[in-house]
């Protein structure tokens, strides 16, 4: 009786380090994805702007107070003002300091249309600084 070695021969040693490649090719891939994506899920969102949990600015500048309410009356502060006077106000607003701030307050009922005619005015008069006040939620 013919007998063999009994060694093995040895094949091929197992790989130890890891291909990254594949890896890589999937996070690009998904990061795309997300690129793509996270535009279209932002249009999509319904919005409550009359409420808001922001913060109050640090500094504040120079303002007028705007108010438009339910009935669709304009207030300067607390006087009832026409949209002339209010535009003659703002143009004065504008030439003393052009970065007057034009602090909008509308109510929740009044019409967008008429919210955009306001701000139109305001900017027509040269004051383009227009921050929109809101009320914070109640807590719950």
């Amino acid at each position: 009786m013919a007998f063999g070695r009994l060694e093995r021969a040895a094949g091929s040693a197992p790989m130890s380090d890891i291909n990254m490649t594949p890896l890589i090719d999937v996070m690009l891939v998904l990061l795309v994805i997300f690129i793509i994506t996270a535009p279209l899920m932002t249009t999509g969102l319904k919005l409550d702007l009359p409420k808001s949990d922001a913060a109050a600015p640090a500094q504040a500048p120079k303002s007028i107070a705007v108010s438009l309410d339910a009935s669709g009356q304009l207030h300067i502060g607390t006087d009832k003002v026409s949209a002339d006077q209010l535009a003659e106000r703002a143009r004065a607003a504008a030439a003393a300091n052009p970065e007057t701030e034009v602090h909008l307050r509308a109510d929740r009922g009044v019409p967008y249309g008429r919210v955009a005619e306001l701000i139109g005015l305001v900017q027509k008069s040269g004051l383009n600084r227009i921050a929109f006040v809101t009320e914070t939620p109640a807590p719950q």
